[in-house]
């Protein structure tokens, strides 16, 4: 699929995930409310790498005036950054859009020592494994818009790590996301969680460019 499409994907699935608002189409990409004190919102470019046009960034940057409202570009931040004003604070360097196709897998399970626990509520598929005790180890979220899949939030406790707990949380999940129709997942992810992506089949769409907008001085 193009990029543009991928971006829609995760767009659409993203705000179930997260609970936030329908998306607003834009000329130049969709708008979102989050509804936190912190991201009371964010603009998604809709394009990706040399799709993405100078003068739809620089509209929106110099468009905002809300404080912390976040600014999502698919395109290296090389590119992306000299188009926003000292209005606006970069953050999550080395961050990328990634893909999948969804095939049948067998179910992955849990390694010995830990409980693998899913549960589904609001369109929303959950992953937690924890340890012998009960305490967290690892976790993660898909959300199945259609054809198409997000899979986010996923976390790996540092006392866990090295033990293919990351492994089963995404083989969970998408096999989740599939048995509900998906036919292929999308994700934005760190730099530390595309090793793993990469190392289960995930390909790199498109960097990813972060910005918080600061706020309109008084």
């Amino acid at each position: 699929m193009a990029g543009d499409d991928l971006v829609r994907d995760w767009v659409d699935g993203w705000v179930v995930s997260r609970g936030a608002t329908s998306p607003l189409a834009e000329p130049w990409g969709y708008t979102i409310h989050v509804g936190l004190p912190e991201q009371p919102g964010r603009h998604v470019l809709g394009a990706t790498n040399d799709g993405v046009r100078e003068e739809d960034v620089r509209k929106v940057a110099e468009s905002t005036r809300a404080r912390a409202f976040h600014l999502k570009v698919f395109a290296d931040p090389e590119r992306v950054l000299p188009w926003l004003g000292p209005e606006w604070q970069p953050y999550g360097s080395g961050d990328f859009l990634m893909a999948t196709e969804l095939t049948p897998a067998a179910a992955p399970q849990a390694p010995a020592g830990y409980r693998l626990h899913t549960w589904s509520r609001g369109g929303v598929t959950r992953v937690l494994l924890t340890d012998a005790d009960g305490s967290f180890a690892a976790r993660g979220q898909t959300a199945p818009t259609g054809a198409s899949a997000v899979v986010d939030q996923i976390e790996t406790s540092g006392l866990h790590r090295r033990k293919g707990l990351g492994r089963v949380v995404m083989g969970t999940l998408q096999e989740a996301a599939r048995a509900q129709g998906a036919t292929r997942a999308v994700l934005a992810c760190t730099p530390e969680g595309r090793l793993l992506y990469e190392a289960v089949g995930w390909r790199i769409v498109a960097p990813l460019t972060n910005a918080k907008h600061l706020g309109t001085a008084a």
